[in-house]
């Protein structure tokens, strides 16, 4: 089952049940919280859903986080990403929050901010909370299940410091793509360590390979190590970790123009392009802001 966010042509918005062959779409009915609570303890019963679809060309593709989500990220994840930047494995996971404005739905433009000159690509497996944690013993169980992003950073934030700045880096507006949809747990390894293929191109070429079984912390521990410092809700979305292959590797960056296609196995292909340089008005480019005209 793939579920999605969508809003039709009249404006309205919401989750929907999707078929990937025919392309259409089924409004869920009821609270999200509520359906996807029982969807997560019992992913073989389907949620209830408008009798009429909503036909292919009806609607958009949202991205597929219920509002109000808080969306988490973790860093350095994956051995081989570590090694090729010269960096150790970290003692425990590192974590940020980005704000709802940074998402980008499928088929949405990437904004190449004002901030940077070294914006980067990261494809990362991304889970979505179903349920909160509490005392139950299999974190993974309490997902409801999985879609795909592109954790676009400002690599060159902090450099002036001359330490990290993961406000600049990962929370900038509209740089962060999610989607195209969500697949449920059970299609994805169900309670146990997700082990899918993803790869990741740029204008065609292939830039990122692996296997989310490479992750350094799997997914039980990257949920209990935020729950530990953030109760986990159901709506709470979690990007899990890029692996090698980033322009910081190699110094190629993302330009103005660029098409992504990030893919994992069982779920699907998440596409973007990015947009034009974000301008400055002239009032707004007062003060210390960082910018890059300002690192010298």
């Amino acid at each position: 089952m793939h579920l999605a966010r969508i809003q039709d042509l009249y404006g309205r918005t919401g989750w929907a049940s999707l078929d990937l062959e025919t392309g259409q779409a089924w409004w869920i009915l009821g609270c999200f919280t509520d359906w996807a609570e029982k969807l997560t303890r019992c992913q073989a019963r389907a949620p209830a859903v408008d009798e009429m679809p909503v036909q292919p060309g009806g609607y958009t593709l949202l991205a597929p986080a219920e509002s109000g989500a808080r969306v988490f990220g973790v860093g350095l994840n994956y051995r081989t990403h570590l090694e090729r930047l010269g960096s150790s494995e970290p003692p425990h996971p590192l974590s940020y929050i980005k704000p709802e404005s940074a998402l980008v739905p499928h088929l949405g433009e990437i904004l190449y901010p004002a901030v940077t000159q070294e914006l980067d690509y990261e494809i990362e497996l991304v889970a979505v909370v179903g349920r909160p944690l509490e005392d139950e013993a299999s974190a993974v169980s309490c997902l409801l299940g999985y879609t795909i992003g592109n954790d676009v950073s400002a690599r060159d934030a902090g450099r002036a410091l001359g330490r990290l700045d993961l406000f600049t880096q990962k929370a900038l507006d509209q740089t962060t793509p999610l989607g195209p949809w969500l697949t449920l747990r059970a299609e994805a390894g169900g309670d146990r360590q997700p082990e899918l293929d993803m790869q990741l191109s740029v204008n065609g070429e292939v830039r990122q390979r692996d296997n989310t079984r490479e992750m350094i912390f799997p997914l039980a521990e990257v949920l209990n190590y935020l729950d530990a410092r953030v109760k986990l809700r159901a709506g709470d979305v979690v990007f899990t970790g890029s692996t090698h292959g980033v322009g910081l590797e190699s110094g190629s960056f993302l330009q103005p123009g660029d098409r992504i296609e990030a893919t994992i196995q069982g779920i699907g292909t998440l596409i973007n392009q990015v947009g034009p340089r974000r301008q400055l008005a002239s009032p707004r480019r007062q003060g210390r802001l960082g910018l890059p005209s300002d690192r010298g």
